[in-house]
């Protein structure tokens, strides 16, 4: 049985279902016997009738003191039973759900509090969670494990028990703030009742809660509340409202809210809402100093941060780039076997030189102007973290940023931590840069990327000076506090990475003394090159590059090459593909990245080199592949770290080669998005492919059929890519799951590979 009294109108987690050996309830119906519904309104008369119609319990009572609403109710068919009194309703029920006004839940709580049984579960469904916390506390004398405070983040202009619609919740979410001594089992129920009724289940805690909702929520309506009023304070305020602008309706809309209920919301969440209400004056404060001082470089500044970072969030929100469990609709791609690759075609820009291209961008001194961005959710998060470390940006429009650069120590304070999504080279580039900085920072990103090791850079960073606290494992987030000086070190790289020999250049901008890595392989050089661009001096020496700390870097004119990474999936294409021939425009050709090019040239591959040239200090060229007989190969050593993000896709071609191919020295493809030759192995054995997994590489025999099945892609993009290739030459259809991560590298892989011959489509996908 479930209870419901009245409702409220809403970083945290999403619900995280019992691990391997817990009961789950998910999939039982009903879920429970009786569900007490306390308070009849919107909220409460929209959840019964879900529940009923979803067939998530047996018996759905109702209680409410407005006797005509409750009788209503049971006209309606919205309970099955209308209880006489909350005592009444909630004796018996294994559910109890308070959907009563804030400033009535101590009340109603004094009144059931004897009739609960010792297995019912006590929920809400209010906007402030530490008031009724608070509330339960007072009345029980504790917090019991059964109360889990909950929040449907769903309403309505329209009130009342006729206002029920049982779609209320559909395509929502709902916040649920257990406390640590929640039953598994209890919590589990509750999540599958609310996602019974069409809604998505997040966790948090209850203080951070209110926050968010104070900032989200109540911050608004106050705003629209005051504003409507102040205007209707003025003397021509009959014009102002008969030509007020659409935004203007659409803003102050909310505005005709219940007051009352406003009005106990903002009390019951005061100090949350007081909190914002400062932080949101102080802000505006700025900005209207701004105007009266004609500063039109801080109006700019705010007002491009603003409207970049609600398009930036929105689509992360929105995209499939950083989904974690059911937060977002899951993207699948399904591919049909054949085809053969031809056209002409440029892939995305290179996310390397991206990241590049804004990180010294920002700390650089003038306008720096870059084309061929790529606008990948990794190059994004990149982007918008310096945009909230108080760098203008404008764009990306149609790949073209405009940033204007605040100087090697003009970087501002961010608000709170930095998100970075999947990106681990922004997270370990960042954590170099900030590693100097005068203010505390903390890099967070998605599930992924936190399971991630960043102990490679923090180790060296430390023994420079710089203070960084990691979770366990040495995972993120990372934690750097600001105000520690670096000293300049030599530090010999146990592994070839680009990404740690770029971190401690870019901390070593701000050591004293000089910086210098050696790395045992040669590494994609994007940094250093792109440093001497800048006008900062990067001395190389064999395998060491140095930098010498405390210069300035000078704005420039970038013009991002197309990914070789991108274009590998579509040179494999080419090569594998019967009757293919493709050309590739614009492609980087930096040495230090042509691996996959020499490896399959050393299969065999049909890649000619064309229109060789060099734009703002990277080599490009256009490629033009065509079908080839493939051979097996001992790939060499010296072209693994230049082909360290292909292998997936090279895995691919060892399969349709004659003959053995083997791969040795790649224990960094075991620390990407995923495990790649782990991975990669799993998904060839469900296509009924046989691969020898070794510690630091594979060995794939080709000629083996590919047939079809199902392949996990666990969130790697490049995973996802290489097996949608690999339909090319399989004998029946794959499945690929999990595929949202593509968005962060190669945004329309699916509408370019379709264009070029591919038979895929993607469901789930925006």
């Amino acid at each position: 049985m479930i209870a419901l009294l009245n409702p409220s109108p809403a970083p945290w987690t999403l619900w995280q279902p019992p691990t391997p050996g817990e009961c789950k309830v998910s999939d039982v119906q009903p879920l429970f016997q009786r569900v007490a519904i306390i308070g009849l309104g919107l909220i409460g008369g929209s959840l019964a009738r879900a529940i009923r119609d979803n067939g998530l319990a047996v018996t759905v009572v109702g209680a409410d003191k407005r006797g005509e609403e409750l009788a209503l109710g049971r006209e309606l068919g919205i309970i099955d039973e209308a209880a006489a009194s909350v005592a009444e309703a909630v004796a018996g029920s294994d559910l109890v759900v308070l959907a009563v006004p804030v400033k009535a839940t101590r009340t109603v709580l004094e009144e059931i509090r004897p009739h609960l049984g010792d297995a019912t579960v006590l929920t809400d469904v209010g906007s402030t969670k530490t008031s009724f916390v608070n509330d339960v506390r007072e009345v029980f004398g504790e917090l019991p494990a059964k109360v889990i405070p909950g929040h449907p983040i769903a309403g309505s202009e329209k009130s009342g028990i006729r206002a029920a619609d049982p779609g209320l919740f559909a395509n929502h979410k709902v916040i649920l703030t257990p406390a640590d001594n929640v039953s598994t089992l209890d919590l589990e129920k509750l999540k599958a009742l609310w996602e019974g009724c069409g809604a998505t289940v997040l966790t948090m805690s209850v203080a951070y809660h209110d926050e968010v909702l104070a900032a989200t929520s109540h911050l608004p309506h106050l705003i629209a509340f005051s504003l409507v009023d102040t205007l209707a304070g003025e003397d021509e305020n009959l014009d102002i409202f008969r030509y007020a602008a659409g935004g203007f309706r659409d803003f102050t809309r909310i505005a005709a809210s219940d007051p009352v209920m406003w009005h106990d919301i903002f009390l019951s969440n005061r100090d949350a809402v007081l909190r914002v209400i400062d932080h949101f004056t102080h802000d505006l404060d700025q900005l209207r100093t701004a105007i009266a001082d004609q500063d039109s470089a801080t109006l700019l500044r705010v007002f491009s941060r603003a409207k970049a970072a609600r398009e930036h969030f929105s689509k992360m929100l929105s995209g499939k780039a950083y989904v974690t469990n059911n937060s977002q609709k899951q993207v699948t791609f399904r591919l049909q076997p054949g085809g053969r690759i031809s056209g002409e075609i440029r892939v995305p820009g290179d996310k390397s030189v991206s990241h590049r291209s804004i990180m010294l961008g920002a700390l650089a001194d003038g306008i720096t102007e870059v084309k061929g961005f790529l606008e990948g959710e990794d190059s994004l998060a990149t982007l918008q973290a310096f945009r909230d470390m108080g760098v203008t940006i404008e764009g990306p429009d149609d790949g073209f940023v405009r940033i204007h650069g605040v100087g090697i120590n003009g970087l501002q304070a961010p608000r709170g931590p930095l998100y970075l999504g999947n990106s681990g080279t922004a997270m370990r580039l960042f954590s170099g840069l900030l590693a100097a900085q005068p203010f505390d920072s903390e890099l967070t990103g998605d599930e992924s990327l936190s399971k991630r090791p960043m102990g490679r850079v923090a180790d060296p960073l430390r023994a420079m000076g710089a203070v960084i606290d990691t979770a366990e494992g040495g995972r993120p987030p990372l934690k750097i506090r600001g105000g520690h000086a670096l000293t300049g070190i030599h530090y010999e790289m146990p592994v070839a990475s680009a990404q740690v020999k770029s971190c401690l250049l870019l901390a070593g901008l701000y050591a004293e003394g000089v910086t210098s890595v050696t790395e045992p392989a040669p590494t994609r050089d994007h940094t250093e090159r792109m440093l001497e661009g800048f006008g900062y001096h990067v001395h190389r020496d064999m395998a060491t590059a140095s930098v010498t700390g405390g210069g300035r870097l000078t704005a420039t004119a970038i013009d991002v090459p197309a990914d070789i990474s991108s274009a590998a999936f579509f040179l494999v294409a080419a090569s594998i593909a019967p009757g293919s021939d493709l050309t590739i425009r614009h492609v980087g050709m930096n040495p230090t990245r042509v691996g996959v090019i020499n490896i399959l040239r050393m299969m065999g591959a049909n890649i000619e080199v064309l229109e060789e040239r060099v734009i703002g200090g990277e080599p490009v060229a256009d490629l033009r592949v065509r079908s080839a007989d493939l051979k097996g190969i001992d790939i060499p050593e010296d072209q693994v770290p230049l082909a360290i993000d292909e292998f997936p896709v090279l895995f691919i071609a060892a399969v349709c080669a004659e003959g053995r191919t083997v791969l040795r020295g790649a224990e960094e493809l075991r620390v990407k998005e995923s495990d790649r030759i782990q991975v990669m192995a799993d998904g060839l054995t469900a296509l009924g492919v046989e691969t020898t997994v070794t510690p630091d590489g594979i060995i794939i025999d080709g000629g083996q059929t590919m047939g079809g099945g199902t392949i996990n892609s666990h969130g790697d993009h490049r995973i996802a890519m290489a097996f949608s290739v690999a339909s090319l030459r399989a004998s029946a259809n794959i499945e690929v799951t999990d595929c949202a991560n593509v968005a962060t590298s190669f945004p329309d892989f699916v509408g370019l590979a379709k264009r070029t011959g591919i038979n895929i489509s993607a469901e789930g996908a925006e």
